[in-house]
């Protein structure tokens, strides 16, 4: 048995990593927790701003301590589908906190980590993205933004302290920048040069958030916006694994076929099939290119001619 998968024996993960950042103010919290039956890892203090109708059960960290009995306990709960880490940033001065604390070698005088240091956190914080994972969870980062120029031009970019914000938009499967554009609230997942964002399950170029709280501070909408974007994304992921399937399966039976064919008679009927494939669409991806390729090849070690005036093999 070959050690190498197929594409649609891969195994793909169920759950979504996200990032939301943006403006101050704009929902970035209220938004994350619209994930499916969510938690909160409340590194930033600032739970007490979300509207008590879009509370959930929360853990406000005091050092990272904290954080293996709160997996312990998600691990043992089937019906926690997501957890919501506010702030990045914060998550990660909680980690230096920890890291400094197991050895003082890998602060500096100023409290920042050293190199080494820097390593520790970023082991620390792939594994932490590891146990989620493997526990079947999503996990959904919220950070402030911050602005940096490059060649006279502005950009957006998460607030997480040095390379960090690079790691871990490299685990993200989206990365997402909220701004108001006139009245609305609005996400969008397509970088440009102005933000970084990354999209991939190919959601629209921007996404207006209704309106869940309105301007008194009343709840007045159902908080699920994420979740219906983490459903898109996982009927992405399924249907993405069933195209797959159906194209290995078109490949193979036309591999059979094509080594079938024994004369011309047998390849002339193969070339009308393939004309009625196309005629109907059939095909999937590079499934013609492969039965034409193949097909050559057959009709070449059969020792037949295509006769271009009779429009048959010989």
């Amino acid at each position: 048995m070959s050690l190498f998968k197929k594409a649609n024996e891969l195994e793909t993960r169920k759950t979504i990593r996200v990032l939301l950042y943006g403006e101050a103010g704009i929902g970035k919290t209220t938004f994350a927790l619209s994930a499916p039956n969510a938690v909160l890892f409340d590194f930033d203090g600032g739970v007490q701003r979300i509207n008590l109708q879009h509370r959930v059960p929360t853990l406000q960290v005091h050092s990272w301590d904290d954080i293996a009995p709160a997996l312990d306990e998600i691990r043992s709960n089937p019906a926690i589908e997501s957890i919501v880490i506010d702030t990045a940033g914060k998550m990660l001065d909680y980690m230096d906190e920890a890291i400094k604390k197991s050895d003082s070698r890998l602060g500096k005088r100023d409290g920042s980590l050293t190199m080494q240091g820097f390593g520790v956190r970023k082991r620390m914080f792939i594994d932490f993205l590891k146990q989620v994972s493997v526990m079947g969870r999503n996990v959904i980062f919220v950070a402030h933004e911050r602005e940096e120029k490059q060649n006279e031009v502005v950009k957006k970019r998460p607030e997480i302290g040095g390379s960090s914000a690079g790691d871990l938009i490299k685990e993200m499967d989206l990365v997402g920048y909220m701004q108001a554009i006139g009245k609305d609230r609005t996400v969008t997942f397509d970088p440009n040069e102005c933000y970084y964002a990354k999209n991939t399950c190919n959601l629209p170029e921007r996404i207006k958030l209704p309106i869940v709280v309105d301007a008194n501070g009343n709840a007045v909408g159902e908080n699920n916006e994420l979740g219906r974007i983490i459903r898109q994304y996982q009927q992405r992921q399924e249907a993405d694994n069933e195209a797959i399937s159906r194209y290995n399966d078109l490949c193979g039976r036309l591999g059979t076929q094509i080594g079938n064919i024994n004369n011309a008679d047998e390849a002339n009927m193969f070339a009308d099939v393939m004309r009625d494939m196309d005629t109907n669409n059939e095909h999937l991806f590079d499934s013609k290119a492969v039965a034409r390729r193949l097909f050559g090849e057959r009709v070449k070690a059969l020792g037949l001619t295509y006769n271009k005036d009779t429009k048959c093999y010989e």
